[in-house]
């Protein structure tokens, strides 16, 4: 369906061509003055150069050939050459009725692309804290807006399962329990199936790991043999891993469902283990890899570059493999058993720079062709009020399943209180609201700036929060099932032209969701969703003020309301569940 602007630029170029002039003038953008006008067009002013004549004769010749145009009125020239107009009523409501009987409310999805999304990113025998909110919430978002875009979109949680982390973690198990039959190189039996330290054991020993071989260089040796010895094929330690991964990646999967985020590929660093020697074979066959300071290393700078941007390492002096090796191998596996169009990265902005060099690297060495688009999204951090990173009251780092804790019990307490809910409506009224406020906290800003994560404000009803949101869609709930009770059929409602202010503001709110829709996939940007249906809600919440919806009394005139009513619902859920959570039937 063609976006509104589009259809109204077309009749400002029919005129402008009427008039003796380029029609690609005749382009209409959304007014800046809203109290003013709804349309502009500032085409007369680059007419002006073009043609050597004032602009504002070209505007009022413009404007006299719009004179009986259907879509568009009060059409007016003003200095220094600006056309000022509205939209034609009737025009209006035949567009918001053509979106309410379309699929997506027009929005053409295009060609369909295999998409890989690279989101999560959490290093197993680690809980999740509130550093991995954003890759998860952003991620999650991106990809269910690849899908709404009709492309084919897959999520890979990309784990931090095969490095250091591991061998600290089976050094310290070894430390503490000796005796296990996973460290006797002599057995030849079947391993135990059962992990012999739990997930609550596990969130202890890492940091307990970690701490010593900061401190003891003889521990860190340890640390690293045991992890040469996992990544070699050692049995005991490839048994004891394996349970440990098992555990891990259950507690992590209970935590992401907390949180609504799903994955349909849990692979990780230990998944391209084997193609790393061949693939580093291929590099020095080509000619891309060479030795440098006895480093095997890519260059990938350009000549383009105003910046230094240092080669790519494939491998170290040792021969040991870095993070550059594993996600490159893992763009190999993904094109090799995948074969995606585009890959799309999650992580934190500083490693932008680190994503250049890999991604130039892929492209340097024939691992993905020219037409892979390979992207990557920075986030910024998640701060608490002092504008340091967000800790407990303690002053340590807040567990992600906490904060989701934290919040759930804050919105079940306003929930409980005076509401006519059922215990059971009550919770799970609170756990929708609770999402919402989580998410849209996180996703209203931009992916790349860091933000304070205020939990007050964030579960506030009133504002740009997500319960404002919800709280909007379940009032559209509310009018539509009085209506019912009252005898009217929603799906027989027709919508008619605006009668007044608030409800053409409303009825051109919702024409804009096409071009925000691709505006917000082109950019990857879930914060462009939130906006929107920020002001969508406002634009509802103007109308509803100034409009006696349920005591009209013209029965035509009502069922219009609501046919509005009806599309203004339907395009928040959608917009809500590309976010990521989805609104209750009372709050």
């Amino acid at each position: 369906m063609e976006k509104i602007l589009d259809s109204i630029s077309k009749e400002i170029a029919k005129a402008f061509e009427a008039a003796g002039y380029d029609a690609n003038l005749g382009r209409a953008t959304w007014s800046n003055r809203p109290d003013l006008c709804e349309i502009q067009c500032n085409g007369a002013m680059a007419g002006a150069k073009l043609y050597k004549k004032a602009p504002i004769m070209i505007a009022n010749e413009v404007a006299a050939k719009l004179a009986d145009s259907k879509a568009i009125k009060d059409v007016e020239a003003v200095n220094p050459g600006f056309l000022n107009m509205n939209m034609s009523d009737e025009f209006l409501a035949q567009y918001v009725e053509q979106m309410s009987n379309a699929d997506k409310f027009g929005l053409e999805t295009g060609d369909k692309k295999k998409i890989v999304i690279d989101y999560g990113g959490p290093n197993v025998a680690k809980p999740l804290h509130v550093g991995h909110l954003r890759s998860a919430v952003i991620g999650q978002c991106v990809k269910n807006l690849c899908r709404y875009m009709g492309h084919e979109a897959i999520g890979d949680i990309h784990l931090g399962d095969w490095g250091l982390q591991m061998g600290l973690v089976i050094t310290e198990i070894k430390e503490r329990m000796p005796d296990l039959i996973f460290f006797d190189d002599s057995f030849e039996g079947e391993y135990p199936t059962e992990s012999p330290v739990t997930v609550t054991e596990l969130e202890e020993i890492y940091p307990t790991a970690s701490g010593k071989s900061k401190e003891d260089p003889e521990y860190k040796a340890k640390a690293m043999d045991a992890t040469f010895k996992l990544q070699s094929g050692v049995r005991g330690y490839r048994a004891l891993w394996k349970l440990i991964m098992n555990i891990s990646v259950a507690d992590l999967k209970k935590n992401y469902d907390n949180l609504a985020v799903d994955f349909e590929l849990w692979n990780g660093e230990s998944s391209v283990h084997d193609l790393i020697p061949g693939m580093v074979q291929d590099m020095k066959d080509g000619g891309y890899a060479y030795i440098s300071e006895g480093a095997l290393v890519v260059d990938v700078k350009e000549e383009i570059d105003t910046k230094e941007v240092p080669p790519c390492m494939i491998l170290k002096s040792d021969g040991a493999s870095l993070y550059n090796t594993t996600d490159l191998a893992t763009i190999l596996d993904r094109m090799n058993t995948i074969k995606p169009d585009r890959i799309i990265y999650l992580t934190d902005k500083r490693q932008n720079l680190y994503f250049e060099q890999v991604f130039r690297c892929a492209k340097k060495t024939k691992l993905v062709d020219e037409t892979t688009d390979l992207s990557h999204i920075g986030f910024g951090t998640v701060n608490g009020k002092d504008g340091h990173a967000f800790k407990t009251r303690e002053g340590g780092v807040m567990r992600l399943e906490k904060l989701i804790e934290e919040i759930n019990d804050k919105m079940y307490a306003k929930m409980s209180d005076g509401r006519e809910l059922s215990e059971e409506e009550a919770v799970s009224t609170s756990k929708k609201i609770a999402m919402a406020a989580i998410k849209y906290g996180d996703l209203s800003n931009q992916p790349a700036k860091d933000y304070i994560f205020d939990i007050d404000k964030f579960t506030s009803f009133e504002g740009d929060t997500g319960p404002y949101i919800l709280y909007t869609i379940v009032r559209i709930k509310s009018i539509l099932a009085k209506y019912e009770a009252n005898g009217g059929v929603v799906a027989d409602a027709k919508l008619l032209a605006p009668e007044s202010k608030q409800q053409k503001n409303l009825m051109l709110e919702i024409t804009k969701f096409i071009s925000m829709m691709e505006s917000a996939y082109e950019e990857l940007a879930p914060n462009r969703i939130c906006s929107y249906i920020y002001d969508l809600a406002n634009c509802f919440n103007g109308f509803y003020h100034e409009t006696k919806i349920m005591a009209e009394e013209d029965k035509a005139k009502q069922a219009s309301y609501i046919a509005l009513l009806v599309i203004c619902k339907n395009v928040l859920e959608d917009c809500i569940g590309v976010l990521g959570f989805e609104a209750p039937d009372r709050m």
